[in-house]
């Protein structure tokens, strides 16, 4: 695995608490020119998170995504905060997670009227990908205050501007609906995040929302509601997923590029080299670079049902714990992310094999640097891969 961190950026205070009280023992990271990041771990997680609060607008949001993409290298950025929704079908409390931000502002203005000029960024496929599927399950809901009102998941636009709408008949609410009405949600960074994004090497970007109020005059009156606070907390819910999953698979600092040379697929991140021995020469192993374990003669016999390879697994995460390769918080979180596969496998619904396959993947990173429990993993979720 990868110890590339996940940048996570707020605009508001209460943004930025809900983030950062998912952080075990947090530390000040200062950057040169001021600005402070708090880096910590998630909660039963080897996710690393650099937190910062950088303040409303796009353009602050893009000075300080570039600083901190420039300070940590991250594997992805997250922008994480509150919303107005534009759809009556979007409730509050809901999370909107942006595949496309516009920047509604641009325009020109001629003797006839303003006309658009629409700029846009999409989300990258990689990092929307793995979004939806979190949304698929129900997993990143545990832990949620409000257990009887799970929040949906919306996949779409959101437009980012420099004007906190709070109507649906202002000169700005009927710009956006004549130009932009595929917008989902309405918001104040996400086009500056996506552009810092986008000139550093297309950076995946990932904009999440809670959705707070509707923008249509009630705003005073959602947030006396206290719908912010139960907003951010579903939306940093979701972010705390996506981040824990993209670190499971960011194995070699590239979980979203693929090089291919040589006329085949390259392993991700890394090119691929084919070498031939011709002659009398004899080539016993040859590798560059390798993740996990070497076996060299017959593999012993593995079980081909998954439920018996679960059980089995189980016994040596015990035995690796009392042999000192885990410690006591990670052998904790690794036992419950094996509960939830058991459970899913056991649980015959649509979702079931989604959270069979993501408690197993953040599994994965919770022992991939014990090369025996690794090894095994990989053949257990490629039995889990196989369910029909």
């Amino acid at each position: 695995m990868s110890d590339r961190p996940i940048v996570i950026l707020t605009a508001l205070d209460l943004e930025y608490q809900a983030i950062r009280k998912r952080l075990l023992d947090p530390e000040l990271h200062r950057h040169q020119h001021g600005t402070r990041f708090e880096i910590g771990r998630l909660s039963n997680s080897r996710c690393r998170l650099a937190l910062a609060h950088v303040g409303t607008g796009n353009q602050s949001a893009a000075v300080l995504a570039e600083r901190a993409i420039a300070e940590f290298a991250p594997a992805a950025l997250l922008f994480v905060g509150v919303a107005g929704a534009l759809h009556s079908h979007i409730a509050l409390g809901d999370v909107v997670v942006a595949t496309r931000i516009y920047a509604y502002h641009g325009g020109t203005s001629e003797d006839d009227g303003l006309k658009s000029r629409p700029r846009a960024w999409e989300t990258s496929h990689a990092a929307d990908q793995i979004a939806r599927h979190i949304g698929r399950t129900d997993s990143w809901t545990r832990g949620l205050p409000d257990a009887g009102h799970l929040p949906h998941v919306h996949f779409g636009p959101i437009a980012a501007g420099e004007v906190v709408l709070n109507s649906k008949v202002s000169g700005y609410a009927r710009w956006i609906q004549q130009n932009y009405n595929d917008a989902l949600a309405i918001e104040m960074e996400g086009a500056g995040v996506a552009q810092a994004g986008h000139l550093n090497g297309a950076m995946p970007v990932v904009v999440i929302r809670g959705i707070s109020d509707r923008a249509d005059g009630t705003k005073e009156v959602t947030d006396r509601d206290q719908w912010q606070q139960r907003a951010v907390a579903n939306a940093a819910a979701f972010a705390a997923a996506l981040a824990e999953e993209i670190t499971a698979e960011d194995e070699d600092g590239g979980w979203h590029s693929t090089k291919t040379t040589a006329g085949g697929p390259g392993v991700r991140g890394h090119e691929v080299t084919y070498n031939i021995a011709g002659g009398n020469a004899r080539v016993g192993v040859q590798a560059g670079i390798v993740h996990g374990g070497i076996r060299l003669g017959f593999e012993p016999d593995r079980p081909t049902d998954l439920a018996e390879a679960l059980v089995r697994f189980r016994s040596q995460l015990k035995r690796a714990r009392d042999d000192g390769h885990l410690d006591e918080d990670t052998y904790a979180a690794a036992q419950a992310e094996l509960g939830v596969a058991e459970e899913a496998l056991q649980t015959k619904v649509p979702q079931s094999k989604g959270r069979l396959t993501l408690a197993l993947k953040k599994l994965r990173g919770l022992i991939s640097d014990v090369g025996e429990l690794a090894t095994e993993l990989a053949a257990i979720i490629a039995l889990a891969q196989a369910l029909s």
